[in-house]
C-alpha cells in the first residue's frame, strides 16, 4: 500500500510522512485495540483465555504478527495474531460468540470516530502544517473504517463470520460452521481478482464501498468542510 504512494516521498516529503504515520499508526493502534476488544469482550462475558494468554492489553507486541504487519503496508491488506476465545466458558456461547466477535470492528469505528473529533471541531487549523496534519486524521479514519468493514464480511477467518454464526438459530448455525474450511481460500481469491482481472471484476468493493463511504460520510463530512 505504502508502494503507491513512493513518489510523493520525492514531491512532498512532508505528505508522504503523514501518510506513512497514519499507516503506522493505524497498524499499530488498530490492529492492537481490535485484538484486545474481543479480548475484552471475552472476559465480560466469562472467559479468561484471552486474559491468560496475556492478549487483554493494548501493547501492540502482544498482538502483532511481523508478516501481516509488513503485508498490510505493503499490499494494504494483512492480519494480526488470532485473539484465543472459548465462548464455552460463556453462560450463553452462541451469542457471545457475536458479541465476542464484533467487540473487534466496532473497536476499529470507535478509533475513526475519535479521529474525526480535531477535524469536525476544526482544531487543526492552528496546528503548524495543518494539511498535513488533517490528512493525518483523515487516513486514521479511512484506515479503521475499511479495517472495520472487511473484518465484517461473513467470511472465514473474518470476524462477520463468526457474528453470523453466533446468531444463527442452532441448525442452521452447524451448518454454516461447515463452509468455514472454504473461507481462508474463498477470501484470498476475492482479494485476488481484481489483480487478476486488470481491476474489471472486483466483489470486494462492490459489497464494501457503500458501507465504507456511508462510515466515511458519517466520520468525515464536517471535518472536511
Amino acid at each position: 500500500m505504502i508502494l503507491q504512494f513512493i513518489d510523493l516521498a520525492f514531491s512532498n516529503p512532508v505528505e508522504f510522512l503523514m501518510l506513512v504515520a497514519a499507516f503506522a499508526f493505524s497498524m499499530l493502534i488498530g490492529l492492537s485495540f481490535h485484538e484486545f476488544s474481543h479480548a475484552l469482550a471475552a472476559r465480560a462475558l466469562g472467559d479468561r483465555t484471552a486474559e491468560r494468554a496475556g492478549r487483554l492489553t493494548l501493547n501492540p507486541r502482544a498482538h502483532l504478527d511481523p508478516v501481516g504487519s509488513v503485508m498490510i503496508l505493503l499490499a494494504g491488506f494483512g492480519w494480526a495474531k488470532p485473539t484465543p476465545v472459548n465462548v464455552m466458558n460463556t453462560r450463553h456461547p452462541m451469542q457471545s460468540l457475536a458479541l465476542v466477535a464484533l467487540a473487534g470492528p466496532a473497536s476499529n469505528l470507535v478509533i475513526a470516530a475519535i479521529a474525526s473529533i480535531p477535524l469536525s471541531l476544526g482544531l487543526l487549523t492552528w496546528a503548524p502544517y495543518s494539511e498535513a496534519v488533517g490528512l493525518f486524521f483523515v487516513m486514521v479514519i479511512q484506515l479503521n473504517v475499511l479495517l472495520a468493514v472487511f473484518n465484517f464480511l461473513p467470511l472465514a477467518p473474518l470476524d462477520g463470520f463468526k457474528v453470523v454464526q453466533g446468531l444463527l438459530p442452532r441448525n442452521l448455525s452447524r451448518s454454516f460452521a461447515q463452509l468455514e474450511a472454504w473461507g481462508p481460500g474463498l477470501l484470498l481469491l476475492l482479494i485476488a481478482l481484481p489483480w487478476l482481472t486488470n481491476r474489471t471484476i472486483n466483489p470486494l468493493s462492490v459489497v464494501m464501498n457503500p458501507i465504507v463511504e456511508f462510515f466515511l460520510g458519517v466520520f468525515l463530512d464536517e471535518g472536511l468542510v
